[in-house]
């Protein structure tokens, strides 16, 4: 009897165990919004459970999916996931360049808006893809809404101090998802660096390849250092168009499609098989036009120049008009 006992209780420790080790891991902090026509929904910063924790990316924003009558413009796009890993991330997210690394020395912090004050570990060059550790991350408030939400950053940092509030509108009406920005400079020095939006467009999961054609605003291209055009893509009447899939492992990339100069800000992308397709435009004009798509998402990238000095603000606006064929 004792034997039998002692064989009940330990297969009952085995099982509270299992149990116990097949709980849920706890969903990242997220939110939904909809204006009745499209639905979307956004992962929200959180230092210890956010779905995006990593040293690239504005932890604001990230849109994990976007629908709009039954057709989805973004997604999951790549297979293995880490919260801190410098692209996995959804949506149209955008990245500023880091502010203060070159004058760091080794242990001290430059700074990254929508992340905060990241520690210099060493001489090497800055890399957007390498992780960081965040010595400051900062405050961050969220207002939600039906149709929107809010994000207001704030970093105190002696030189690139700063208040950040950014918000994801969609418009009462219409198919239209609006991202409002301003920057407010709090710090010391002038803030002069760069922002672009990766968008990541991942239409009804469609692979990339011919079904998708990127317009962009220029009329001639400048491919030089980039890979991929005549292979992979070719350019007609101010169109990408894509000459075949893109293998897994495959990819296009070009670093400035305008060649330097500075161009309105408007693309379209759109995919012929679904009839599915998003018009963006800015409110301010693109000042560096990267490309670059695998074999499982699109992204055309416009930057934009921020020069701000202490104690001035600057503002911009995205809008996104999805609609279909």
């Amino acid at each position: 009897m004792k034997k039998t006992a002692t064989i009940t209780c330990f297969t009952i420790c085995v099982l509270a165990s299992l149990i116990i080790s097949m709980k849920p891991v706890l969903e990242a902090p997220g939110a939904e919004i909809t204006n009745g026509l499209v639905h979307a929904q956004l992962y929200l910063p959180d230092g210890e459970n956010g779905y995006y924790r990593g040293t690239r990316f504005d932890w604001s924003g990230v849109v994990s999916t976007l629908d709009y009558k039954g057709h989805t413009y973004h997604g999951k796009w790549f297979d293995k996931y880490n919260p801190t890993t410098h692209d996995a991330i959804m949506g149209p997210v955008e990245e500023f360049g880091p502010l203060g690394f070159t004058d760091a020395k080794v242990g001290e912090s430059f700074v990254k808006i929508g992340i905060g004050a990241i520690t210099k570990p060493d001489e090497k060059p800055y890399s957007s893809f390498r992780p960081y550790t965040i010595a400051n991350p900062g405050s961050w408030s969220v207002k939600k809404k039906a149709d929107q939400v809010q994000f207001v950053h704030t970093l105190t940092d002696a030189n690139y101090g700063y208040d950040y509030q950014k918000t994801l509108k969609l418009t009462k009406g219409k198919p239209e998802l609006v991202i409002t920005h301003t920057l407010k400079n709090t710090g010391t020095r002038t803030i002069e660096t760069t922002v672009y939006n990766h968008n990541f467009f991942v239409i009804d999961q469609q692979p990339t390849g011919p079904g998708y054609a990127v317009t962009l605003p220029v009329s001639t291209l400048s491919p030089e250092g980039g890979r991929g055009m005549g292979d992979l893509l070719t350019f007609k009447d101010n169109q990408l168009i894509y000459l075949r899939d893109l293998e897994k492992k495959e990819q296009a990339y070009f670093p400035d499609l305008a060649a330097g100069k500075s161009v309105p800000y408007e693309l379209n992308v759109s995919n012929t098989k679904t009839g599915a397709g998003v018009n963006v435009t800015g409110d301010r004009e693109i000042s560096k036009l990267v490309f670059w798509s695998s074999s499982t998402t699109v992204c055309p990238e416009p930057y934009i120049n921020l020069n701000i000095a202490p104690g001035k603000s600057f503002s911009w606006q995205i809008t996104y008009q999805y609609y279909l064929k």
